[in-house]
């Protein structure tokens, strides 16, 4: 059984002592994932795969009310997302799945569409975040919508369009709550005020906390030369780079992914985590807030050079490669 997500392969004898028999055709359709105990953790939808549910469903109400959707995901997957809509108004809440630490669990999103001559408008409305400074991706004041989650709503929004026969509408999508639930995440951080980011590298949000389960350390432990990766971004290009290697995705614990790691092993990805990890302080006294920032400075060469030498001394037998968003390679340890 593979996961249509990640694309690892069940072994048969988790599947043999699945505590949810009845369950195995949503991991077979990539909606919830088997760990190694046999149980059964379902997946729930990003941000970025409820505000296009609720702006496709707007559309959509246009010609009738409808009570589901279907959104063909970033990961290449279509999923059926609950919604509520009725003459160009629709709502859905956000899915959380068996993700136990979600702040945006049940978060409702809204979006209200009106008809124009042509073309696509979304306008991001209250509760969605937007950059108070210029950052590498987005410029300041820009909206808080990833690249993956804008196309998936804009794509969205089309096959609405198509559907009812319209040549062109203005979406407006708004998330009431978005600004209380902003103050507990991460956003001020990395610059985004006013509201939450809309995001969404798969659709999909991995069920668990940010934590290596038994399942993942497992694979870990298990392989001879592993190659460990922090989040999508770095599992796609690590893939392209070590065909020949297992790539395991261990998330922001890359100490516990380390320790239960042996043999040659690699740490490849996006900078910001796996910097953090080598040297927590490595902003400081830089002058910019994020690492991505930091990355797009003259500076960057020699302060990675530096801290990689430091990381070598403590994990001799580890090679680090970092990459950007477009799989070139920033720098990285022999």
């Amino acid at each position: 059984m593979l996961d249509p997500v990640t694309g690892f392969e069940y072994p048969k004898d988790w599947v043999t002592k699945c505590q949810s028999p009845e369950k195995l055709p949503l991991v077979e359709r990539g909606l919830a994932v088997l760990t190694a105990s046999g149980a059964v953790l379902v997946r729930g939808f990003t941000t970025g795969t409820t505000a296009a549910a609720a702006c496709k469903a707007a559309v959509l109400s246009l010609g009738s009310p409808k009570t589901r959707v279907c959104i063909q995901i970033p990961c290449g997957l279509s999923v059926e997302v609950p919604v509520e809509s009725s003459f160009g108004k629709a709502s859905c809440r956000k899915f959380a799945g068996d993700y136990p630490a979600d702040m945006t669990a049940g978060l409702k999103f809204s979006a209200e569409a009106t008809p124009q001559d042509k073309g696509i408008e979304l306008i991001p409305g209250d509760g969605i975040g937007r950059f108070s400074r210029n950052t590498p991706r987005y410029p300041k004041g820009s909206a808080a919508i990833s690249p993956p989650a804008r196309d998936c709503i804009n794509a969205s929004i089309r096959e609405a369009l198509d559907r009812i026969g319209l040549s062109g509408v203005k979406v407006s999508l708004h998330v009431p709550e978005g600004a209380e639930v902003a103050k507990k995440t991460l956003n001020t951080r990395v610059g985004v005020e006013g509201g939450i980011s809309i995001l969404g590298t798969t659709g999909l949000v991995e069920p668990w906390d940010d934590h290596l389960t038994e399942s993942v350390l497992g694979r870990i432990a298990g392989t001879e030369r592993p190659v460990l990766t922090t989040g999508r971004i770095g599992l796609r290009f690590s893939r392209l780079l070590f065909p020949d290697r297992e790539v395991i995705l261990a998330g922001g614990k890359i100490g516990e992914a380390l320790a239960a790691a042996h043999g040659e092993v690699v740490l490849a990805g996006l900078p910001a985590l796996i910097l953090k990890f080598i040297n927590p302080h490595l902003l400081e006294g830089t002058g910019f807030g994020t690492v991505e920032e930091l990355a797009g400075s003259p500076e960057f060469g020699a302060i990675l050079q530096h801290n990689l030498a430091r990381f070598k001394m403590q994990y001799p037998l580890v090679r680090v490669i970092l990459v950007d968003r477009q799989g070139s390679i920033l720098g990285g340890s022999p």
